[in-house]
């Protein structure tokens, strides 16, 4: 299918790794040229090679972090003009409710809610006179499904989700949509990272952790980089003008619910 987007301009944060980086390639494959942005340059420029090398788009990088205010300046002084925006930042660490403070509050919040809000704060208005725009959050299925574990970024995902709901609804008239992807297991250095902490409280192998995670997936296995890339860059393309304020579960049927 073709997109319809090729030689629109698209900022993707944390994309140099993971599913970021599966946005990233999809959209290069649909001719789109990127703004790239990670925390870590050596990471970062090499994805952003093999992109060049195998799709053809331009592409630009700034290494620098997301959730902090000298980050953001830099990554939405090279984004300015961009018809696609696509947010993402890595996951607060797992505990329990009695482990936090204020101060992990406030940094899952930068980094899971306020970051976000601040690209589309500063790159809609862009969009909006071009009368055509594209935004997708990558957020979490503890949105729809609290995950105990992860209070944090339960709290976090769910603030932005809710300024998706009426922001995305203001915008819609000026031919920009907002969307959310809410992505479950996949096999991603998130996934390790989870995998290892079971492997560690339950003294089992690390297979025996992922095996026992797949277990709770009705398709039991874990998601791809690839199958999350292609959902982003269909909801960027020219076919989803009337997807709108929606938040889409790829988990493989891990959330248990009717709607």
């Amino acid at each position: 299918m073709d997109l319809g987007i090729k030689g629109k301009r698209a900022l993707v944060c944390a994309s140099s790794k993971g599913l970021g980086l599966g946005c990233a390639r999809a959209l290069a494959a649909a001719g789109v040229d990127l703004v790239m942005n990670a925390r870590g340059a050596d990471a970062l420029e090499a994805a952003a090679a093999a992109i060049r090398a195998d799709f053809g788009v331009d592409v630009v990088t700034v290494a620098a972090d997301i959730a902090g205010a000298a980050g953001q300046a830099d990554v939405i002084k090279a984004a300015q003009g961009v018809d696609i925006l696509v947010t993402n930042a890595g996951g607060p660490p797992p505990g329990m409710w009695s482990d936090w403070d204020r101060d992990d509050f406030i940094a899952a919040l930068d980094a899971n809610m306020l970051a976000p809000i601040a690209l589309m704060k500063a790159l809609l208005p862009g969009m909006q006179k071009k009368g055509w725009g594209r935004v997708v959050n990558i957020t979490s299925q503890s949105v729809k499904s609290p995950i105990a574990v992860l209070g944090l970024s339960n709290a976090a995902r769910a603030g932005l989700t809710g300024y998706v709901a009426g922001t995305s609804r203001q915008v819609a008239p000026d031919g920009v949509t907002i969307n959310n992807m809410l992505p479950g297991i996949h096999a991603t250095d998130r996934a390790i990272s989870l995998d290892t902490g079971v492997s560690t409280q339950q003294g089992i192998s690390m297979d025996e952790a992922r095996a026992q995670r797949q277990a709770t997936i009705p398709a039991r296995r874990y998601g791809t980089a690839d199958e999350f890339g292609a959902m982003c860059a269909f909801l960027c393309s020219q076919h989803a003008g009337f997807i709108v304020g929606q938040n889409i579960l790829l988990d493989g049927g891990a959330v248990n619910a009717t709607l």
